[in-house]
């Protein structure tokens, strides 16, 4: 981290410092992953953990008034600190896979940071950008939401260069209410990108009225483009993704990819793990919301070939009273591509299939329903909890 003084840290709440220490070179929020040099921020229950901090090598602690506006405060001060460009992504689903096949083009070609998994809200947005330093270049960013005014937030804290959304989808419904407030949260991102900036952006009507900035550069995704390039990963809903990635690196005016491009995805997103018999688990469980769960059954019905289609599949959080009709229409889905399916929670129901109350329960009758050769798709909304399924699979 471009080192930040303690007397500015102060202004935060009580500071517990080391005697010799008057500024800090990192920042974390749990104890566990302090090096030296670092600040430690107590969140919530962090208090408890200040001692164990300055123990593994911590400058100082701050135990703050109010931890958000304290983390906001600190990454502020490290972002105008630096001369790096900053890209900030959202959209209804992809966010994650565009930034990490994004860093896999960049990071060859300049020193580059990216957030860890999905580190995309008040405390991740943050620890991302403390992590810039002063010879870092590049630093990607992910912008979540639960709620409008979300995206506003964090955009005018990251204050981007290259801003970039994914798409627009039926995602958070529960919170906003209609896929046309879904566009308006992430249009706060147009709202806050600095005169000069650039914009990525797909061919997305709900966000044609929000485009009228004429102080940004506005670059569209060409959804007929071919990719000059190959890649590691094969799944065709990922070719959106990489398109977006190579109009951002265009726009930053860096090569692209010569040869085979290598993308390591982040956690339970597009792992594949061998299978006895030839089989194989496509653990994509992190999260679901109707269009990420349909391209993940057209993935899987063109991965498997042969083979027997096997699904675990959770319930899609969050999407308000239209839930049951998108729920219903993945088990139209389901069944018009021939997939064995093993249901979790009340709206997964409508998957038809075997259903189960509870991640475990369906993680057993996997074990006893797998044969030599098949193909199993693991994926629902991250509080089904379906990473259960694939470590007792694996085990």
């Amino acid at each position: 981290m471009i080192p930040v003084e303690l007397e500015l840290v102060e202004q935060f709440g009580r500071v517990v410092a080391r005697p010799w220490a008057d500024a800090v070179t990192g920042l974390q929020i749990d104890s566990r992953r302090i090096a030296e040099g670092d600040l430690f921020v107590a969140v919530s229950s962090g208090g408890d953990f200040v001692e164990h901090a300055l123990a593994r090598g911590a400058a100082a602690a701050l135990v703050p008034d109010d931890a958000h506006a304290a983390l906001a405060g600190i990454s502020s001060v490290v972002r105008e600190r630096s001369g790096a460009r900053l890209v900030a992504i959202t959209g209804s689903t992809g966010k994650t896979s565009t930034k990490d096949i994004l860093f896999a083009m960049c990071a060859p070609h300049i020193r580059t940071v990216a957030n860890e998994g999905n580190y995309n809200n008040e405390l991740g947005v943050p620890l991302t950008l403390c992590r810039l330093e002063p010879e870092t270049e590049l630093c990607i960013t992910e912008l979540g939401m639960r709620g409008l005014g979300q995206i506003s937030t964090l955009a005018a804290l990251v204050k981007p260069d290259v801003g970039v959304i994914t798409n627009v989808g039926p995602v958070h419904l529960e919170l906003v209410g209609t896929i046309e407030n879904v566009a308006r949260a992430k249009a706060e991102l147009i709202d806050e990108l600095p005169p000069g900036a650039t914009l990525v952006v797909p061919n997305e009507p709900l966000l044609d009225r929000y485009l009228d900035r004429d102080d940004i550069h506005i670059k569209r995704v060409d959804s007929s483009r071919e990719i000059p390039f190959t890649t590691s990963y094969v799944s065709a809903h990922q070719l959106l993704n990489t398109r977006t990635a190579v109009a951002v690196v265009e726009s930053l005016g860096l090569p692209l990819p010569d040869g085979e491009l290598q993308v390591e995805f982040s956690k339970l997103r597009e792992e594949e793990v061998p299978l006895p018999g030839g089989g194989l688990l496509l653990n994509d469980c992190y999260n679901a919301n109707p269009v990420s769960m349909r391209a993940a059954l057209t993935h899987l019905n063109e991965r498997a070939g042969a083979h027997r289609r096997v699904a675990v599949l959770g319930e899609m959080a969050e999407l308000g009273s239209e839930g049951p009709a998108y729920h219903a229409e993945i088990g139209e889905l389901v069944r018009s591509i021939g997939v064995q399916v093993i249901a979790v929670g009340e709206l997964a129901r409508a998957y038809g299939g075997e259903w189960f109350a509870t991640a475990g329960e369906a993680a057993d009758r996997l074990r006893a329903e797998l044969r030599p050769g098949d193909v199993v798709l693991v994926k629902g909304s991250r509080s089904v909890g379906l990473e259960v399924v694939a470590e007792n699979l694996n085990a």
